[in-house]
C-alpha cells in the first residue's frame, strides 16, 4: 500500500468509457473505447485501502490475492501482478469482463464510497500481460503415466484441465460443438466476449500438452462408460442446459425459442460458422421473457440483426439503486445495474407476467387472464406462426407468489419470442444410462465435497454439479476438482483447492 491516504484523495470511480451507441450497433466488437492501461488506471489502484481484512477476497470464490495486485498495478509491475494473479485465476480475461463481481461488493471501501475497480484491474493486468509476452504455456517439468478425460469445456472444464496438464498428466478435453470454450464461445455475444480471448488460451493450453477433440458427444459418439475403460478418471463438466420452460397456452407455436438456441447462432454468424437454427431477429418484434444477463444479451444481439422492436419482460420489481437494508455489505446486493445492451434500446417492462401466446385473433380471445388457470388444455396447432404475447401487470403477495392484478392485460406484438428464464439441471440422459452416477434432488449430478460421483474415478466440476451459476464460480470448481483428481490417481497434491464442493456465496446474483 504505497498510499494509505489514496482512497480519500480519489474518491471518484472511472469507469471504461463505451464506443457511441449509433456505431457498436453496427458490428459485434467489444462495446468499450477503452481497454488495458489507461491514464487513470494507477490512481484508481491507489483506492485500495489494504484492509486488514480484506473481504473483496471472502467476495471470490478464487480467493484471488486482491490488495496485493490492486497495489502492484498502482506501481505498474505487470509481470509481479500478473504472476500475483494467475496464482488463482487460469483466465482472468474472461472474468475481468464478464463476472458480476462478487469481489467489489465486498469491497470495504464500497461501504461509504465507489468501491476500487478490482474487475478492471485483473483485465488491465492480463491484458498487460499478453502485450508484454508474460503470459507462456507451462509445460509439466515431469509426465505421471495417469490419464484423465474432461467432458466439456466450460470454464469448469478447461480450468480442471489445465491444472491436471501443469501436474503431469495426460488430458483431453471432449467437446461436442465445433470450437472450445462451451458458453464462453457460443453463448456470450463477442460484443461482451470476444472469441480470440478464447483461442489465445486454447493455443496455450495446447502447447502445455493438453488435447481437444471437437465435435465429439460422450454418449453419443463415445459411450460414457466406454470413456471410463480408456482413462484413468473422468470429470463431467457438461454444465447445465436443459433449459426451464414456459408451460403456457399457445406454446406450440412457432418462433418460440429458448434464448440459448438463439444467441449462439449470432456467435456462429459472426464467425463463418454453420447455424444451427436459423434463428434471426431482423424485422422483428422481438419479446424476451426474463430479465437476467441472458435477457440482456438476447437484447443487444436482436438489435444489432436489426429488430423492429425489442421488449424485455421481468416477473420481478426492477431493483433498488442503493443496497438495500436486507442485503448488507459484504453480501452480493441486488441492485439496478444498466447493462451496455440496455443503453442501445429496447424496452424493459418489470413486473410482468406472460399468460398466453397469440397466434391470431381468434386465439387471443380463447384464452382471458381470468381463464388462464384453467386453460392448461389449451395448445395452439402447431402450425401457425406467433404474432403477440398476452402479458399482466403483478404485484408481490404478502406471503405468497406474485398476484395478477385485474385490468392490466393487454397483447403486445411479438414474431420471436426468446425464453430466457433460467436452467433446470445438466443433460444427464445417457450418461445415466451408460455410467450410472447418482442424481441430487435438483437433478444434478450428485458429489461429495471432493467432487467425487457415485462412480468411482469419476468427479463433476462446474454447473453440473452446482446447478446454474457464475464462470468465477465455475472456475474455482474446476480448479478444486483438478486437486481431487491429483490425490485420487497419486495419493497426494500440491495443487491448490480454492472451495470445496458445498460452497456457497454469501449471497449469489440472478
Amino acid at each position: 500500500m504505497g498510499d494509505p491516504r489514496g482512497f480519500l484523495k480519489v474518491r471518484t470511480r472511472r469507469e471504461l468509457a463505451e464506443r457511441p451507441v449509433a456505431e457498436r450497433i453496427k458490428d459485434w466488437l467489444d462495446v468499450h473505447a477503452e481497454s488495458g492501461l489507461q491514464p487513470w488506471t494507477r490512481e484508481q489502484a491507489a483506492r485500495c485501502m489494504d484492509c486488514g481484512t480484506p473481504f473483496c477476497m471472502t467476495g471470490c470464490p478464487l480467493g484471488n490475492l486482491i490488495p496485493e495486485f490492486n497495489d502492484l498495478v498502482r506501481q505498474e509491475r505487470w509481470e509481479d501482478a500478473y504472476n500475483r494473479l494467475s496464482l488463482t485465476n487460469n483466465f482472468p480475461e474472461v472474468t475481468g469482463r464478464i463476472c458480476p463481481a462478487l469481489c467489489e461488493q465486498a469491497c470495504v471501501l464500497g461501504i461509504h464510497q465507489p468501491p476500487t475497480m478490482i474487475k478492471n484491474d485483473e483485465c488491465t493486468i492480463i491484458d498487460q500481460a499478453w502485450d508484454l509476452d508474460y503470459v507462456q504455456p507451462m509445460p509439466p517439468q515431469r509426465l505421471t503415466d495417469q490419464t484423465v478425460a474432461v467432458v466439456g469445456s466450460g470454464p469448469a472444464g478447461l480450468a480442471c484441465a489445465q491444472q491436471l496438464t501443469r501436474a503431469g498428466h495426460t488430458v483431453v478435453v471432449y467437446e461436442r460443438d465445433d470450437a472450445i470454450g462451451g458458453l464462453m464461445r457460443y453463448g456470450i455475444p463477442n460484443f461482451k466476449l470476444d472469441k480470440r480471448l478464447l483461442d489465445r488460451r486454447v493455443e496455450q493450453m495446447e502447447a502445455e500438452g493438453t488435447r481437444f477433440r471437437t465435435n465429439v458427444e460422450i454418449g453419443t459418439d463415445i459411450t460414457w462408460d466406454e470413456l471410463r475403460s480408456r482413462y484413468d478418471a473422468v470429470v463431467v463438466a457438461i454444465g447445465s442446459r436443459v433449459p426451464r420452460d414456459m408451460k403456457l397456452p399457445g406454446r406450440e407455436l412457432d418462433g418460440i425459442h429458448f434464448a440459448l438456441d438463439y444467441l449462439p447462432d449470432a456467435t456462429r454468424r459472426v464467425y463463418g460458422v454453420p447455424v444451427e437454427h436459423g434463428i434471426d431477429a431482423k424485422d422483428k418484434h422481438v419479446v424476451v421473457i426474463g430479465g437476467g444477463d441472458t435477457g440482456s444479451d438476447c437484447l443487444g444481439t436482436a438489435i444489432r440483426q436489426g429488430a423492429k422492436s425489442v421488449t424485455v419482460l421481468q416477473i420481478m420489481p426492477k431493483e433498488p439503486a442503493e443496497r438495500p437494508d436486507n442485503q448488507p455489505w459484504p453480501t452480493f446486493a441486488r441492485t439496478y445495474q444498466k447493462t451496455s445492451s440496455m443503453e442501445e434500446g429496447g424496452e424493459y417492462l418489470y413486473n410482468t407476467d406472460s399468460v398466453n401466446f397469440v397466434g391470431s385473433e381468434e386465439e387471443q380471445a380463447k384464452v382471458t387472464v381470468e381463464e388462464s388457470a384453467t386453460a392448461a388444455g389449451f395448445v395452439a396447432d402447431g402450425h401457425g406462426h406467433v404474432t403477440g404475447l398476452r402479458i399482466v401487470d403483478v404485484a408481490p403477495g404478502e406471503d405468497g407468489p406474485f398476484t395478477r392484478q385485474p385490468g392490466t392485460e393487454r397483447v403486445i406484438p411479438a414474431d420471436l419470442v426468446l425464453i430466457s428464464v433460467g436452467f433446470l439441471h445438466p443433460d444427464t440422459t445417457t450418461l445415466g444410462e451408460q455410467l450410472p452416477v447418482d442424481l441430487d434432488g435438483r437433478g444434478n449430478v450428485a458429489r461429495d465435497d471432493s467432487y467425487a460421483t457415485s462412480q468411482d474415478g469419476v468427479f463433476v466440476a462446474g454447473d453440473a454439479g452446482r446447478g446454474q451459476s457464475l464462470v468465477v464460480w465455475a472456475i474455482a470448481e474446476g480448479r478444486a476438482c483438478a486437486a481431487a483428481v491429483d490425490r485420487y490417481l497419486t495419493g497426494a497434491t500440491e495443487l491448490p483447492a480454492p472451495i470445496k464442493a458445498s460452497a456457497r456465496p454469501m449471497a449469489l446474483p440472478r
